[in-house]
């Protein structure tokens, strides 16, 4: 059984293209972990919110869409709000940019009540070699599809890990949903 719910053309690959150009042309800073803590051994990347970036509140509602299906499809979690903010992250291969092990799940405000995570694949897979998004929910790691605008929806507290970007440049984008605790 797959840790994972892919969803293949979630966003168009001109819907990406278009997500990124903006993103290029907006300050990104250095990707932290939950707590503002930089940890480049655990995470080198750089991050841009969208609730930072003009032009892009459309973005918003299909990622509410996205979830929205996974959790009805897969899932049944009790979910009640989308806190944060939707997040841009560029994996550069000259920075060495990777995310080792982790869950979503974390000790802040609104990372103590992710549920749902997703990610949105805004690169051609051919555009980056390395940076494998890889999901671990019981003996054997998985690696999530790579095709251009294909979102891949996980429960947040199973552990999953970017592989360093060997050449190239991995976008990704990231957002969660929230709820009540597990029981």
């Amino acid at each position: 059984m797959s840790p994972f719910h892919v969803m293949p053309g979630a966003m168009s690959p001109t819907e990406c293209a278009d997500l990124t150009n903006l993103c290029t042309s907006a300050p990104m800073r250095d990707a932290a972990l939950v707590g503002a803590t930089t940890a480049h051994q655990v995470r080198r990347a750089d991050i841009l919110w969208l609730d930072d970036l003009p032009g892009a509140a459309w973005v918003m509602d299909r990622m509410i869409g996205i979830i929205v299906v996974a959790n009805r499809e897969g899932y049944g979690f009790d979910l009640t709000d989308f806190g944060e903010s939707a997040q841009v992250a560029r994996y550069d291969a000259a920075r060495a940019a990777h995310f080792d092990w982790h869950a979503d799940i974390g000790g802040g405000m609104w990372a103590m009540r992710r549920k749902l995570t997703v990610v949105v694949q805004l690169s051609d897979p051919d555009a980056y070699q390395g940076g494998a998004l890889n999901i671990w929910s019981g003996h054997t790691p998985q690696t999530a599809p790579r095709e251009i605008g294909t979102a891949i929806v996980f429960p947040s507290f199973h552990l999953h890990r970017v592989q360093p970007v060997t050449t190239g440049l991995r976008w990704s984008l990231t957002l969660w949903a929230h709820g009540p605790a597990f029981r």
